[in-house]
């Protein structure tokens, strides 16, 4: 008798043969979240449930395998420095690999993507995260920053009479900026930061900054009793602005904010702001948005690529050129002093957003406010030399 196929079968890894375990979630939230694995082979794999994200999936793949050094990732070439295989027809939920696209009226569409590194790269990678630990120390031994980790919020009643979010209450109290009430009602009903969120869409781009301040003070209060809740709004933010189908007015502004409220959890978005650098309506927004994470922890921007950003400086857009300066005085970025040196003369105006608040500034008062603050470190404390892979800036 013909033998039947097999339905399914656990999977393996694609280059020792064995059985892997399943992936579990990584221990520092990141943008994408996707299930993380390793083989005893030294193989790292990820699990991309829908088939849809692969090009995500790879990166994230290719980031762990390198011990989380995203500026070793981008040097690696494919079949030179690592292997790579995929497993496709995996369903998450069982761990199981699937013959078919179909098991009992279920899709089956998921996939787990390896990474292998060769041996001196591996060995390279966890030399370097343990530079990357003692750079971060460093860093924050010269730090200007003043970082404060807020208070826990008292734990709520579970008798008290819930508050329902409601769009025109929600309106009012954003443009009061009582914060005390909104932290309140999101506690009592999680609609509330979407409401806040929505006014976001204003034309008045006072209002933005207003309500991107005020959001970004609601979560510090919140992510210390709920702070997957604010990790989701940030994961949700970043989405919107990544469709091209959406707009994503005081989008930038609000995730900055919200990072700069909670720097010590959710430090690790920063550097996706980069991103957006090369778009023209986004450009101005991301060095503010950096400037104000760096205000209170430099050292969270200096671990970021920054280094893609120096050219600004020079910028013939007074709003991008004085955003830039306001970052890099922030951050004691000593590579670019004699650049922001020549623009002391620079009368261009520009408007500067503080806590939410417009301040008419010119390029030049930016520039001698940032020679200022980095006039603040003593010769023995001057930054680190930024990185990239294995080649020092």
């Amino acid at each position: 008798m013909k033998k039947g196929p097999i339905i399914k079968t656990r999977p393996w890894c694609p280059f020792c043969g064995q059985d892997v375990g399943r992936p579990l979630e990584p221990k520092e939230r990141k943008m994408d979240e996707f299930l993380l694995g390793e083989c005893q082979c030294g193989a790292v794999y990820v699990s991309e449930p829908t088939g849809f994200n692969v090009g995500s999936a790879m990166v994230e793949c290719m980031v762990a395998a390198c011990n989380d050094n995203p500026d070793l990732a981008w040097e690696l070439e494919p079949d030179v420095d690592y292997l790579s295989g995929r497993i496709e027809n995996y369903d998450e939920n069982t761990h199981y690999v699937y013959e078919s696209r179909e098991h009992e009226g279920r899709k089956i569409g998921g996939l787990l993507y390896f990474i292998r590194l060769t041996k001196d790269l591996s060995d390279l990678s966890s030399k370097l995260k343990g530079h990357k630990k003692d750079l971060s120390a460093k860093l924050k031994a010269t730090a200007i920053g003043t970082f404060v980790v807020p208070e826990m919020e008292p734990k709520l009643d579970p008798k008290r009479k819930k508050l329902r979010a409601k769009k025109a209450e929600i309106q009012k109290l954003v443009k009061e900026g009582n914060i005390d009430q909104l932290v309140r009602t999101t506690f009592d009903d999680s609609k509330t930061l979407r409401f806040i969120q929505r006014l976001l869409y204003s034309p008045s781009e006072d209002e933005r900054y207003h309500t991107a301040h005020v959001m970004g003070q609601v979560c510090r209060r919140i992510s210390t009793l709920k702070p997957g809740m604010v990790s989701d709004v940030l994961h949700r933010m970043y989405e919107s602005c990544t469709d091209s189908a959406s707009t994503h007015w005081g989008l930038l502004e609000t995730i900055g904010s919200i990072i700069a409220a909670r720097a010590d959890l959710y430090g690790s978005f920063a550097r996706h702001l980069l991103m957006y650098r090369g778009v023209d309506s986004s450009r101005a927004i991301i060095l503010w948005a950096m400037a104000t994470i760096a205000k209170d922890s430099p050292e969270m921007i200096r671990q970021t690529p920054v280094y893609a950003v120096f050219d600004f400086v020079s910028h013939e857009e007074p709003v991008t050129r004085g955003n830039a300066i306001r970052l890099f005085g922030r951050i004691n970025a000593m590579e670019v002093k004699g650049e922001i040196e020549k623009l002391l003369d620079d009368p261009a105006e520009l408007t500067i957003y503080e806590d939410g608040l417009p301040h008419k500034t010119t390029v030049g008062t930016l520039a001698k406010e940032a020679l200022a603050d980095m006039g603040t470190m003593t010769d023995n404390a001057q930054p680190a030399p930024l990185t990239l892979g294995n080649a020092t800036l």
